[in-house]
């Protein structure tokens, strides 16, 4: 499993984002008329990267593709902060004591979009494929044993080993999405139908694929024969914008119903202050974390580690990086992830211990260098912020950008180059502190981009796996804090602006889905 940085994001010069910010919050202010031929516009910042492949996509931008064209057996309930299971294509579920063996019942009704009706035989065909397409969220079912069916519509699990995360992985907006199994023989080609789903879809959702033009547009329209709720929305037209400015100014101008990401500190603030919109900060599993590199340099250290935990000025980071959408955090694991009592950073701001490191330093040593994501603007400043209040300790630091594929690649290699210092925002495949946990903590995580070991960490997790127990997730979060490895800086909301008539933002946005909407939910109102 690996974790995804934020969405890559244009960076935006000063006179651009200005631009856009007057653009928010000056001339006429009343409401932007809303559509009449049933059509939602909204835009990609970027694109997606990846084809709309439930077996193959695994990054943010993008996600609302896959979202409401397939579904899986659970979900997440939208519209509230606490990831909550519920039924999809699943009405009823059970697992076993020990949480190896999971029981099914399956929606009746159901048909993909080719026709096929949804059946028992399209669970283990859904298991297959991801197994033999074997791209990253193929490891939510890489530990399943056999799947049974019980007739057309019941579905037995069984897996090698007990996980009291497995539901979570069913519900997770990365997890086993179902897919027709008439259409994966029909399309399956040479690569299990992946040529054929980068274009089209064999999914069951609302909606279904009508274009997917790399770096131009994707669309969508409604399912006919969807089993839910009809849409109001006939139509989604996603153009994809390559500029955060240029995305800003056609909403601005009534182009677009709504932005669902990449809007920075000052655009944000001047959408809150715009009465002619809507704008919206919602609860999200996103967290901005610090990293530090135990492999060279004055953080080889554990004690200067903790240090620079005690340090950092949290409180200054999220007032002046995530105004409006975001508040310090308070564990070390992502936001609604854990009841607020386990995973505590109780940690004192103080800058007296490292201000004595820093001072026992030889000069040639108080040379440090903090980076970043290239595409992400909020972390430059959240790095020029950490530069600011490192030099006042001693330290002569320097802010350096690094690429997203030069960043994975320090991964499990301590001599890569890797800065001192490194911020990111990130986000679970699924709500289970057991995955999560390990990703980030263990020597070779996908998301423990500086190499530092965190072993008592690991056990614990291993421990708290079969039964799930809270308590021993949270001793393993502050375990991992011990280490002065990593420290939370804020917990992140998903912060979406929307024009005047367009209804159901809120109650139509899902926890453990950012910059995602489930659309079908969407209206004029």
């Amino acid at each position: 499993m690996r974790f995804k940085p934020w969405a890559a994001t244009a960076l935006l010069s000063v006179a651009a984002t200005a631009l856009a910010a007057c653009g928010s919050s000056g001339g006429d202010s009343s409401p932007n008329p809303a559509p009449t031929d049933k059509t939602l516009k909204i835009a990609f910042l970027q694109d997606p990267g990846q084809p709309p492949d439930p077996d193959v996509f695994y990054a943010g931008q993008g996600l609302l593709l896959t979202t409401n064209i397939y579904e899986g057996l659970l979900q997440y309930k939208s519209g509230t902060a606490t990831p909550t299971l519920q039924p999809l294509l699943a009405t009823a579920w059970t697992a076993s004591p020990d949480n190896r063996v999971y029981d099914f019942t399956l929606r009746q009704g159901v048909k993909f979009h080719d026709g096929t009706p949804f059946t028992s035989a399209a669970v283990k065909a859904s298991f297959d494929r991801r197994l033999a397409v074997n791209q990253g969220p193929a490891y939510m079912v890489s530990d399943v044993a056999s799947v049974v069916p019980k007739g057309d519509y019941e579905v037995t699990v069984t897996l090698k080993a007990p996980n009291s995360a497995f539901l979570d992985y069913m519900a997770s907006p990365y997890g086993p999405r179902m897919v027709s199994p008439s259409g994966l023989t029909a399309h399956a080609g040479g690569d299990n139908a992946q040529k054929y789903l980068s274009s089209h879809d064999l999914g069951t959702g609302p909606y279904e694929l009508t274009d997917a033009s790399v770096g131009s547009h994707y669309g969508m329209k409604a399912f006919d024969g969807y089993w839910g709720a009809k849409p109001y929305f006939q139509t989604i037209d996603i153009p994809v914008v390559n500029d955060a400015s240029s995305q800003q100014l056609q909403f601005n101008n009534g182009q677009l119903a709504a932005i669902l990401s990449g809007l920075p500190t000052s655009a944000v603030e001047s959408y809150i202050k715009n009465k002619k919109f809507s704008s919206y900060s919602l609860p999200s599993m996103m967290s901005n974390s610090l990293y530090l590199n135990p492999n060279h340099g004055v953080f080889t250290s554990q004690a200067a580690r903790t240090a620079l935990q005690q340090a950092v000025d949290i409180s200054q980071i999220t007032k002046q990086t995530y105004f409006g959408r975001g508040k310090d955090a308070k564990q070390i694991y992502p936001p609604n992830m854990l009841p607020e009592q386990y995973g505590t950073q109780n940690i004192t701001h103080d800058t007296s211990a490292l201000q004595k490191i820093v001072q026992g330093l030889p000069a040639s040593e108080r040379t440090i260098t903090i980076g970043y994501d290239s595409g992400a603007p909020d972390n430059q400043l959240i790095s020029n912020l950490l530069q600011t209040q490192l030099s006042a300790v001693g330290f002569t630091a320097k802010v350096q950008s690094y690429p997203t594929s030069q960043i994975y690649g320090w991964i499990g290699n301590k001599n890569a180059g890797a800065p001192d210092i490194f911020t990111e925002l990130v986000w679970p495949d699924a709500p289970s502190p057991f995955t999560w946990g390990h990703i980030s903590w263990d020597a070779s995580g996908g998301l423990n981009y500086l190499s530092c070991p965190a072993d008592a960490a690991s056990a614990t997790l291993n421990e708290a796996l079969p039964s799930g127990d809270n308590s021993l997730y949270g001793k393993a979060g502050e375990q991992a804090l011990q280490t002065g490895c990593w420290l939370n800086l804020t917990d992140v909301n998903d912060f979406m602006v929307g024009q005047s008539w367009l209804k159901g933002i809120e109650q139509s946005h899902i926890v453990t889905n950012p910059t995602s909407l489930y659309l079908a939910g969407l209206s004029v109102g």
